[in-house]
């Protein structure tokens, strides 16, 4: 599977939000950049997210954006 920039975008998205805290979420502002706004909407109609500006993970998007910040956590370079 070729990760292609869309699925990027989105998987960068989902690493923005804080998981130690159910109680935040995030806002995509109108005057973020088009690639931003497009991968929210891509995360709404995916129901990973509650708004097609950002809002809060669904349970889905949760265990999403864990395995994507647990991956990210793995593949960054040994300090």
């Amino acid at each position: 599977m070729h990760l292609n920039q869309e699925f990027l975008e989105e998987l960068e998205l989902l690493n923005l939000f804080n998981l130690d805290s159910s109680l935040e979420g995030l806002k995509v502002h109108h005057q973020a950049a088009p690639e931003r706004i497009a991968s929210a909407k891509r995360l709404f109609e995916k129901k990973l997210i509650t708004l097609i500006d950002g809002g809060y993970l669904t349970p889905l998007g949760l265990e999403a954006a864990e395995h994507t910040q647990a991956l990210i956590r793995m593949l960054q370079p040994i300090r």
